[in-house]
């Protein structure tokens, strides 16, 4: 057993071929604190009496979910309440039948204006764990015969108590990253002896929620039931129904009904759009997630229901859209709280626009961007309070208007953290390309907001420029075109074998480019599938380094002068270069400020950076992109990588090329992989019971 690789890209973990890999679930349905319905008939409720009644409903929602994780099912004892019904509804759903009409979670009658959120805080170091913890978790270790090098990381992991826990469920230690079921059941074997069987029912619980996270880490915030009970199956688990009733009842995990999109709509007329609920439930899918993940999409949809609902009305924008770029976004923005904008990379002159104009009319606007891009701050940066324009009283961005580029790199916790802060009454855009990679963390937030078609979308009509905005728009509808180059924009260079891929792509970055075109070493960036393999980002960064700035390695592996990502937490890649190091730590000069990483947390948060994986270089661009496609990367093309890889090149792209037909038929045929959510489910409900018509 030994320790994962912590980096937090998307592109590695996708590489794996687990048992738990999930299928395409439609994710359509409703999610929320529970409201009162059919109430046409009472009085009309005051804002303040409405306001304390949704609070009382979720101070109450709360309650109940903590009540009914206070006493653990006992094994093999019959459940009953909730859990019943929602076990009931899971086995109905799965043998075909129509669910019982129960609902888990209720979507409100009618979107609530939200009281004034507490301001996120930033996502410090993790937290310090007791000495104590840590020495009792590394003899529980060392009982087991596991590496006592998990054991900070165990006892940070299960918090409180960490040695107990790992004493009476060994299982947990699947908490820790990089964990495999394998290892621990060795470990649990070593500490039980032979009563740790495959069917021990807190193997079966502890796998359902090692599951649900390595579900998150190809982008999942729920997963079928089915497909749950089959991953557990596939794990050894004798029961899986019963791993998942035990897990329920427990409150370890939390279970949705999601009616099916047309079902909902259907319903939603039958209702006549005043509330009253239907003779029939409608049916639908089952799906069973993390509380975390569930309250985050259940938080983000109300936020964004609070905006287009607290907007205060049109406005006289028609001058500002009078200039030459961004007419369409100027007036659909004047005239709603939150409005979506999509397009290529020209597409992006529109927002600068639209900020240009915002401002000319005094309201305060900033620009947010998930990578480095002028004039905008990062949206990391925005939600720390170390950029943008800060918080006002009420914890809120002092902001009347706020556009979000690179919005597809949004997952579900920052987004909603994101909008949970934007101010009653402001407008908000999110923009981006929706053909690019997805957000390394879980959600596919901005492809949820466009498929609910509940607030205004403005595409941009603006064409990617040149032989390589005609090559990219055509792998976006699933073509790979040959293109006129006659300044050699694209070049395709055949290699046989990854040995010669990386020795050209070397030969490329340091000689052939900036002799050609006049563009530095530095200036160029290499773009693979994955880290590791024989031409992945650790062999190509290491023959990079090599040629562009040799030396010992001395600093944890690095040198003065040598580029590098460095990952301040899961979804964040930022390039840097090393300056220099010493007892506090790894030097590094970031965005032309310096910065200390800590010794502790070099291997884990920084790599070189020469090459990088498509995650990693999503939202950034460079004067000159060479993509290495070695033969044993054809599995891991889709057409959205190849999208977003050849996109990130302005004048010149250079593509290594090793996989024969594959690129074509990855282009052609191999679409993003699906992710199961519910957001855009909590978006059409959260509209359907405000009565408003999809867009």
């Amino acid at each position: 057993m030994s320790s994962a690789d912590t980096s937090a890209d998307a592109d590695e973990a996708d590489t794996s071929a687990d048992a738990e890999e999930t299928g395409e679930a439609d994710a359509e349905g409703a999610a929320g604190a529970d409201g009162p319905t059919g109430e046409g008939a009472k009085p009309e409720l005051s804002e303040a009496q409405a306001e304390l009644a949704a609070q009382k409903i979720e101070r109450e929602r709360i309650a109940r979910r903590k009540a009914e994780r206070q006493a653990p099912v006992e094994a093999g004892a019959k459940l009953s309440g909730t859990a019943a019904d929602l076990l009931a509804a899971v086995r109905a759903v799965e043998s075909g039948a129509k669910p019982p009409t129960t609902y888990f979670d209720d979507a409100p009658a009618a979107p609530r204006k939200a009281a004034a959120p507490t301001p996120p805080q930033p996502r410090g170091p993790a937290p310090v764990t007791a000495p104590g913890d840590v020495e009792g978790v590394r003899a529980v270790l060392a009982r087991a015969g596991a590496p006592e090098a998990l054991a900070e990381e165990a006892a940070t992991a299960l918090g409180e108590g960490a040695a107990e826990q790992l004493t009476e469920n060994p299982w947990r230690l699947l908490s820790v990253a990089g964990v495999r079921p394998t290892q621990a059941d060795g470990f649990a074997r070593a500490l039980l002896g032979p009563e740790a069987g495959p069917g021990d029912e807190r193997r079966g619980g502890a796998l359902v929620g090692w599951l649900l996270t390595r579900a998150a880490l190809k982008g999942h915030t729920a997963l079928e039931a089915p497909v749950l009970r089959k991953a557990l199956a596939q794990y050894g688990v004798p029961d899986p129904a019963g791993a998942l009733e035990q897990a329920i009842g427990e409150g370890a995990v939390l279970v949705f009904h999601e009616p099916s999109a047309d079902a909902a709509s259907a319903q939603a007329r039958e209702d006549g759009g005043d509330g009253q609920e239907g003779q029939e439930e409608p049916p639908g899918t089952v799906l069973v997630g993390l509380e975390g993940y569930a309250l985050a999409e259940e938080s983000l949809a109300d936020g964004l229901a609070r905006l287009a609902n607290t907007f205060a009305g049109p406005a006289d924008w028609e001058e500002a859209a009078a200039g030459p770029l961004g007419a369409e976004l100027i007036r659909a923005v004047s005239g709603h709280g939150l409005v979506t904008h999509s397009g290529g990379e020209a597409a992006r002159a529109e927002p600068a626009a639209l900020l240009a104009a915002a401002r000319r009319l005094g309201l305060r606007a900033a620009l947010a961007a998930h990578a480095p891009a002028e004039g905008a701050v990062s949206v990391a940066g925005l939600l720390d309070g170390t950029e943008g324009p800060g918080r006002d009283a009420d914890g809120q961005f002092a902001l009347d208007l706020l556009i979000v580029l690179d919005a597809p790199q949004l997952d579900v916790e920052s987004a909603a953290a994101l909008v949970e802060s934007v101010p009653d009454g402001a407008r908000l855009v999110l923009s981006g390309d929706p053909a690019v990679l997805g957000s390394a963390g879980p959600g596919r937030v901005f492809a949820d907001v466009l498929a609910a078609r509940t607030c205004p979308q403005v595409v941009s009509r603006v064409p990617d420029a040149g032989p390589l905005g005609e090559l990219v728009s055509g792998i976006g509808v699933g073509e790979l075109n040959q293109v006129d180059a006659p300044g050699k924009e694209v070049v395709i260079v055949p290699v046989r074998d990854a040995g010669e891929a990386v020795h050209r792509t070397v030969q490329l970055v340091a000689e052939s480019v900036p002799r050609a075109f006049g563009i530095p070493a530095q200036d160029v960036r290499v773009i693979t599938p994955g880290h590791g393999g024989s031409a992945g980002t650790r062999a190509l960064n290491a023959a990079l380094k090599e040629r562009l700035n040799p030396g010992p390695g001395r600093f944890g592996g690095f040198d003065p002068g040598d580029k590098v990502v460095y990952v301040p937490a899961p979804g964040r890649a930022l390039p840097a270069r090393v300056v220099s190091a010493d007892a506090q730590g790894l030097r590094l000069e970031v965005g032309g400020a310096g910065l200390v990483v800590p010794k502790e947390r070099v291997e884990s948060a920084v790599r070189h950076g020469w090459a990088v994986t498509g995650h990693q270089a999503v939202g950034a661009r460079w004067p000159a992109v060479v993509v290495v496609l070695p033969g044993d990367a054809a599995d891991a093309l889709s057409r959205d990588w190849v999208y977003t890889a050849f996109g990130r090149a302005e004048r010149h792209l250079s593509v290594v090329h090793g996989v024969d037909q594959a690129l074509a038929r990855a282009v052609a045929d191999v679409p993003p992989k699906p992710r199961t959510t519910r957001l855009a489910g909590l978006l059409r409900a959260l509209a359907a019971a405000s009565g408003e018509q999809p867009r």
